[in-house]
């Protein structure tokens, strides 16, 4: 690339996205009536903006903030509550449990005990950092549990190549490490909180369809999913494609011995978050039988996270020695929280209102009904796939916001569930695993210098045609027995 170009390639986006804007709007291509029109040319700036990043995701995300009260679209205050909405808070409480969990180094414990259990040869080690990214990423930021991790795996990889036996492909060893805790990461898809892509959709679908997808029905169908997933990933990536030839390391074994003692005893902040956590999936699972009980206290998962939340400021650390009274949770730690996300959470639910309004979504899937095929198998087929490559370029929650109300309408011209079509669209955006781009945990392992992008190209594609088929299958198979709206 031209150095001109590199220097002002987001001025570049940035007039490509407002050409784009005045082209669909002048334009008209589909003959719409002015406040739909404006409303499309709003969707492609808004669109192209997060798909050339000319500006940060959660930037681009405030458009409408702007936009919708100057051009008469919708009133200031209308807009506004799509940014308090209350899938945005089971999102924040989720961050907030992450962040204390982050804090005490609970999650550095969990992972080290777990490989501790699975032992130390090269095999071995990566399947319990597949374990422990996959289970930590059910519950937290999948971006959030690969930086956890990643210190971890480098100092692994480190000690181990210090130590190598002769035979030793340490090459393909820390290649796979790299790679492992960043597709265990996405492939974290078993509980509603595990991907953002997630909890983006089943707030649509609550918002479209006044219809509550349950956080243990979810559980239910794509827990199983998830544990296929994370073993045909270490399948992959063990026996197939990389395979190492480390035996059992003594020294590999020290490491994590030393690594958990220097972390001591648990301590009294772990057990304490450690309490708050658990109790806090007790809760989401066993919420319908809690609200099944008694009349008066109504369960639901946004109020579950936040009562998590809010006992985490609420409880003392009980740290030795310490006269300052801190709790679990301090304001001061929030500095680290991810807010982008939910400002690009409270836009794409913005955007996908003001799309429905217009009845855009329902003109557009009745548009693409004409072409698709009655078959739901190949529906859900097509549908898992473009999603997955789709999200190889684009921001996965900025694609389910967008694509959400089109595979819906698609759905309803079709007289199908729209949740057949719509689960394996979400499903699919967390699996991009071929470009460093498709997700940031990508991004994060790829800047450790051990994996060059031919390698995740040939690897995320075999890992994406394994997404693509797996997910078709239990949404085809089991997710009728369970969701139907």
């Amino acid at each position: 690339m031209p150095v001109w170009f590199n220097k002002y390639k987001k001025e570049l986006a940035q007039l490509t996205g407002l050409l784009l804007f005045l082209i669909f709007f002048f334009a008209n291509p589909l003959s719409l009536p002015l406040k739909a029109k404006l409303v499309l040319a709003i969707a492609v700036l808004m669109i192209s903006w997060w798909v050339l990043e000319a500006m940060p995701l959660a930037v681009v995300a405030l458009v409408p903030i702007v936009l919708f009260p100057l051009l008469n679209i919708s009133s200031l205050k209308e807009v506004s509550k799509s940014y308090s909405d209350s899938i945005i808070f089971l999102f924040m409480g989720g961050f907030f449990i992450g962040i204390a969990i982050e804090k005490w180094n609970l999650h550095k414990r969990i992972a080290l005990n777990i490989i501790r259990i699975t032992g130390t040869n090269g095999n071995r080690i990566i399947l319990g950092f597949i374990i422990s990214t996959g289970f930590l990423s059910l519950w937290l930021s999948n971006t959030a549990t690969t930086m956890m991790m990643f210190p971890i795996a480098m100092s692994v990889i480190h000690v181990i190549g210090n130590n190598a036996q002769p035979g030793a492909n340490m090459k393909n060893f820390s290649l796979v490490m790299m790679l492992s805790i960043a597709y265990a990461s996405n492939f974290a898809l078993g509980t509603i909180i595990g991907t953002p892509p997630n909890v983006a959709y089943v707030n649509y679908i609550h918002e479209k369809f006044n219809y509550t997808i349950g956080f243990t029905d979810w559980m239910i169908i794509f827990m199983p999913l998830t544990i296929v997933l994370l073993l045909m990933l270490y399948w992959v990536m063990v026996k197939w494609l990389y395979p190492n030839g480390i035996r059992q390391s003594v020294e590999g074994k020290e490491f994590i011995h030393a690594e958990l003692k220097k972390l001591g005893p648990t301590s009294t902040p772990e057990k304490r978050v450690l309490i708050v956590f658990v109790g806090t999936i007790f809760l989401w699972v066993c919420k319908d039988i809690i609200n099944g009980l008694q009349p008066w206290l109504v369960l639901d998962d946004s109020i579950i996270a936040m009562i998590g939340a809010i006992a985490l400021f609420m409880i003392a650390a009980g740290k030795k020695d310490d006269n300052s009274g801190e709790r679990l949770l301090e304001w001061k730690d929030t500095t680290r929280m991810a807010w982008g996300i939910l400002l690009l959470f409270g836009g794409g639910i913005a955007l996908a209102k003001a799309l429905e309004d217009a009845k855009l979504m329902d003109q557009l899937g009745t548009y693409i009904a004409s072409y698709a095929t009655g078959n739901v198998f190949i529906m859900i087929l097509v549908v898992t796939t473009v999603s997955v490559f789709l999200s190889e370029v684009m921001s996965n929650v900025a694609q389910v916001i967008v694509m959400a109300p089109v595979i819906s309408s698609v759905a309803v011209a079709l007289h199908m569930d729209p949740l057949m079509l719509g689960i394996p669209m979400t499903l699919g955006a967390s699996c991009a695993g071929m470009l460093p781009m498709g997700t940031p945990p990508n991004a994060i392992v790829f800047a450790s210098g051990h994996i060059k992008i031919r390698d995740m190209l040939k690897t995320g594609f075999v890992l994406n045609i394994i997404s693509i088929i797996l997910i078709t299958l239990f949404c085809w198979l089991l997710q009728p027995m369970i969701m139907k709206l």
